[in-house]
């Protein structure tokens, strides 16, 4: 028994063969689209839940910062290794210290650099002292720049050296130095001069007795 044509409610009579095959065709385009849609709303919440848990779960925190270098038990060992006498520069209050070592090359240079400071939290101050060197080394290091006067600080005659152009110079714009028997020593970096005193200041012991030493 034939089928008979079914009525279509929007037309109000039987679809044409023609219609028919364009209402379906339009319904699988329908029904694609909005598989795709949910697909996508799906893979989408995948993704939340998956950042969701990696939040919740993975640990936190800030990272630990670093120990600061003990200043006098590293002075101690390059002392022992090297059979002489080396600074240890005690750190002004409030300053931090990042680096202490003996630099590798020739001359062999014991480094302390102090950053944090108060009085100039952006600035850096750095003690060296340079063993067999005289005053040549210290112009070298700072740029061939020549002394520029004199400063006495707790005694201490020092060498003052200003440079001009710092950002010529690895940001160095001030150094003081002393020649201690065979050795020399500088302080030196971006601080400013009266800055810079106060380190040197904190050494002036340790330079006049290892003065004494060398008469």
């Amino acid at each position: 028994m034939a089928r008979t044509p079914r009525v279509a409610a929007h037309l109000g009579r039987p679809e044409t063969p023609d219609e028919e095959r364009l209402r379906k065709a339009e319904n699988s385009r329908n029904y694609r689209r909005s598989k795709t849609f949910t697909n996508l709303i799906i893979a989408m919440g995948v993704t939340l839940l998956i950042v969701a848990i990696v939040y919740f779960i993975v640990p936190r925190g800030e990272l630990e910062q670093p120990a600061p270098p003990d200043v006098p038990a590293i002075a101690d060992d390059i002392s022992t290794q090297l059979d002489r006498a080396v600074i240890t520069p005690p750190a002004p209050d409030g300053w931090g210290v990042n680096i202490a070592e003996l630099g590798p090359g020739s001359p062999a240079v014991w480094t302390v650099n102090y950053n944090d400071i108060p009085e100039d939290n952006r600035a850096f101050v750095r003690f060296a002292q340079a063993f067999d060197v005289d005053d040549t080394w210290a112009s070298q290091l700072l740029g061939g720049a020549a002394p520029t006067g004199e400063v006495t600080i707790d005694g201490i005659e020092w060498t003052a050296f200003e440079i001009s152009t710092p950002s010529d110079n690895r940001n160095i714009s001030y150094a003081l130095g002393v020649e201690v028997g065979p050795d020399f020593v500088l302080v030196y970096g971006s601080a400013d001069a009266e800055t810079t005193a106060i380190l040197a200041g904190g050494i002036a012991d340790a330079v006049a007795s290892l003065q004494e030493e060398v008469r």
